[in-house]
C-alpha cells in the first residue's frame, strides 16, 4: 500500500508543478479587495464575472508602477503563479500592472520589435557626421523640445544650420506625418543628419514612434537619423531602428554637435604645435638656404669677381695708406732738411760775419799794428786816442810785450 503524503508535501508538489507550468502569465481582470500595506507591498484580487485570483505586487516592483490602482479598475497583469505551502493558497506574483489599453499596446510593441529585429532593421547603423553643416529637425514647431534643442545647439556649435520641419507627433495622423517628413528631409540637398524629437508623455502619447510605418521610413532613409523621443526611461521602436538613440531631445544636440569650447582649446593647442613645427622647419630650411647660398657664391663667377674687386679695393686702400705714410715721413724729413738748410744758411751767415769780425779784429789787433810800429794808448785801463790826451797828462803806451808811461809835452 502506497505511503500517504503529508499536507505540506502535497502542497509542495503542487507548488512545483504550478510554478514551473505557469512561470509567466498575462491575465486581465478587475481589481477588488485592494490593500496597500505600509511596507510598500500591494495586495489585491483580480476578478471577472466568473472567478477571482489573489495577487501581490511587492515593493520592488511597486516602485516602478506608473498606474494608480483603485477598486474596480480593469487592468492587465504580467507575472507568474506562486503557491504558499503552509496554507495551500496560490496567487499571482505580479511583475507589472498595466491598464487594459496599455497592455494591448505593450503586446503590439513586443510583436513589432521581434518582427523588425528578424528583418534586420536594428543593424547596419550609419555613423553620425563629426561636423554637421545642415540638420533637419522633425518635431513640433510649437513644442518645448524644439526650443530646448536650439538652446543647446547655440551653446555648443553655432556653425550648423537647422531646417525645422513642423510635424504632428501625437494623435491621429501622427505616424503618417512623421513618415512623410522623414522622407522629405532625406530628399533635401545637403542634409547631414535628421533628428526625430519629441518631449515626454504617456505611452499612448508617444505611440506614433512605435508604428511600423515610421520604422520603415527610418530604415529606408539614406541620411543618418537620431531618435530623441521622451525621457531616458522611454524606449521606443524608433530608438532601435534609428542610427543613434538620444535619451532626450537636448541630449541629441549633445551627441550630434561638437563642443565649441573644447574645439577652441584643441585648435589653440594645434596652432601652438603647428607654430613650433613651422618654426623648426623654417629654421632648418634657413640653415639649408644659407648653406646653398654659400655654395652658390663660391661657384658663382660674379661672386668671384666681386671678391677679387673687394680684394683689389683692399690692396688699393693699403697701398694708398702706405703711400700716405711714406709721403708723410718724406714730408717730415723734407721739413727737417729745409730747417737744417735754413740753419746752415744762418750758420754760413754767422760764419761770414765771424770771418768779417775776425778780419776786422786782425786789422785792429795791436800786435799786428805793433809789427808796423804801433802802440795802444791807455789811461786808467781805458783806451784813448792820442787827440784825447791833454798837455802834460800822463798815459801808457802798450805793445804786446811791454807797457811804458809817457807824458804829453806842451807845444813850443
Amino acid at each position: 500500500m502506497q505511503k500517504p503524503l503529508s499536507v505540506f508535501e502535497l502542497n509542495a508538489q503542487i507548488k512545483s508543478i504550478l510554478e514551473e507550468t505557469f512561470l509567466s502569465v498575462f491575465v486581465e481582470g478587475e481589481i477588488s479587495n485592494l490593500t496597500i500595506h505600509s511596507s510598500g507591498h500591494i495586495y489585491f484580487s483580480l476578478k471577472d464575472s466568473q472567478s477571482s485570483i489573489a495577487c501581490v505586487l511587492f515593493r520592488g516592483n511597486a516602485q516602478h508602477l506608473k498606474l494608480e490602482l483603485k477598486e474596480g479598475l480593469h487592468v492587465e497583469v504580467i507575472g507568474g503563479l506562486s503557491v504558499y505551502p503552509p496554507r495551500g493558497n496560490y496567487q499571482i506574483l505580479c511583475k507589472q500592472i498595466l491598464s487594459s489599453k496599455i497592455g494591448n499596446l505593450a503586446l503590439a510593441y513586443e510583436n513589432l520589435k521581434q518582427k523588425l529585429h528578424s528583418q534586420g532593421y536594428f543593424q547596419n547603423k550609419k555613423p553620425l557626421p563629426p561636423f554637421p553643416k545642415k540638420v533637419a529637425l522633425i518635431t513640433s514647431a510649437t513644442g518645448a523640445a524644439l526650443q530646448d534643442m536650439l538652446k543647446i545647439a547655440n551653446k555648443r556649435w553655432r556653425l550648423t544650420e537647422f531646417i525645422i520641419i513642423n510635424t504632428l507627433v501625437q494623435g491621429e495622423g501622427a505616424k503618417l506625418s512623421i513618415a512623410q517628413n522623414i522622407a522629405l528631409a532625406d530628399s533635401l540637398e545637403g542634409i547631414d543628419c535628421i533628428v526625430l524629437a519629441r518631449g515626454g508623455g504617456s505611452q499612448e502619447d508617444l505611440w506614433a514612434f512605435n508604428e511600423e510605418m515610421v520604422a520603415d521610413a527610418i530604415y529606408h532613409a539614406k541620411t543618418p537619423i537620431i531618435s530623441a523621443i521622451g525621457h531616458e526611461s522611454d524606449v521606443l521602436i524608433s530608438d532601435f531602428v534609428a542610427d543613434c538613440r538620444a535619451p532626450t531631445p537636448s541630449g541629441a544636440m549633445e551627441l550630434l554637435l561638437p563642443d565649441q569650447v573644447q574645439w577652441l582649446y584643441a585648435l589653440e593647442e594645434l596652432r601652438e604645435k603647428f607654430s613650433q613645427a613651422f618654426r623648426k622647419i623654417l629654421g632648418h630650411k634657413s640653415l639649408l638656404l644659407s648653406s646653398l647660398q654659400d655654395q652658390y657664391k663660391f661657384a658663382n663667377h660674379s661672386y668671384k669677381i666681386q671678391l677679387q674687386e673687394k680684394e683689389c679695393h683692399q690692396i688699393k686702400q693699403m697701398l694708398q695708406l702706405k703711400i700716405q705714410t711714406i709721403l708723410k715721413n718724406k714730408t717730415q724729413e723734407s721739413h727737417m732738411l729745409i730747417s737744417q738748410f735754413h740753419s746752415f744758411q744762418l750758420f754760413q751767415h754767422f760764419e761770414k760775419t765771424l770771418d768779417s769780425l775776425q778780419h776786422s779784429l786782425a786789422l785792429h789787433n795791436p800786435s799786428q799794428k805793433c809789427k808796423n810800429g804801433y802802440a795802444q794808448i791807455t789811461k786808467n785801463g781805458k783806451v784813448f786816442n792820442l787827440e784825447e790826451i791833454q798837455e802834460e797828462e800822463i798815459f801808457e803806451l802798450t805793445s804786446p810785450k811791454i807797457t811804458i808811461k809817457a807824458q804829453r809835452l806842451p807845444k813850443d
